[in-house]
């Protein structure tokens, strides 16, 4: 089964990066929304009261924070 992954990032944000450089070292295959830029994205984060970039999307379920752990991530994924 094919995961919608989503990483929801900002320029120039070191948790972003590492989160990004963990999935592809996993070889997981993801989409990045640039959260100044992708105002659509942005406001869903807002909705779900997520204030602070990075965030991850998988199958339309968005996490951030703790839930970022690379435990919790690869539960998450193998979901």
């Amino acid at each position: 089964m094919t995961r919608q992954v989503v990483v929801y990032s900002t320029p120039l944000c070191v948790p972003c990066e590492q989160l990004k450089r963990y999935l592809a070292g996993k070889g997981v295959a993801f989409t990045v929304k640039d959260l100044l830029m992708d105002e659509a994205a942005a406001e869903l984060l807002d909705s779900l009261n997520i204030r602070s970039a990075p965030a991850l999307g998988i199958d339309g379920k968005v996490y951030a924070g703790a839930d970022l752990d690379p435990g919790r991530i690869d539960a998450l994924l193998a979901g």
